[in-house]
């Protein structure tokens, strides 16, 4: 499994773990079944410790991404359209609506935006 992690950024390396693999998720990269890697190899791929991978892995699985078990490893699992936004991921998005106002977006250039990034057709 392919991470970009940033570690002079400033989101935590378990977030940016659980955001990529949510975000591989939703771009259908990762899918119900495919198996992650262990913590351990997880760890050692991407250079960071075993307990950061595993605690993105528990937040994984506490919102319901994933599902692990001693025999069958970590498993993507398959619910769309159960997951209720959490708080945070709402105020996370209503602050990057904000910055976006304040660039000088409108409401149009906006939705186009989210439209285009939904589709898969804007750059990062």
């Amino acid at each position: 499994m392919l991470l970009k992690l940033d570690f002079s950024g400033v989101s935590p390396i378990y977030r940016q773990i659980r955001d990529q693999v949510v975000l591989g998720i939703a771009g259908g990269w990762l899918r119900p079944g495919d198996r992650l890697p262990t913590v351990r190899a997880l760890a050692e791929e991407s250079g960071v410790n075993m307990m950061t991978v595993s605690k993105a892995y528990g937040l994984l699985r506490q919102e319901g991404y994933i599902r692990t078990d001693r025999r069958g490893g970590t498993v993507i699992l398959s619910r769309a359209g159960e997951r209720v936004p959490g708080r945070e991921t709402v105020d996370g998005l209503r602050l990057r609506l904000g910055e976006l106002k304040l660039a000088g977006l409108d409401r149009e250039a906006i939705l186009k935006l989210c439209g285009e990034l939904l589709d898969g057709e804007a750059e990062p």
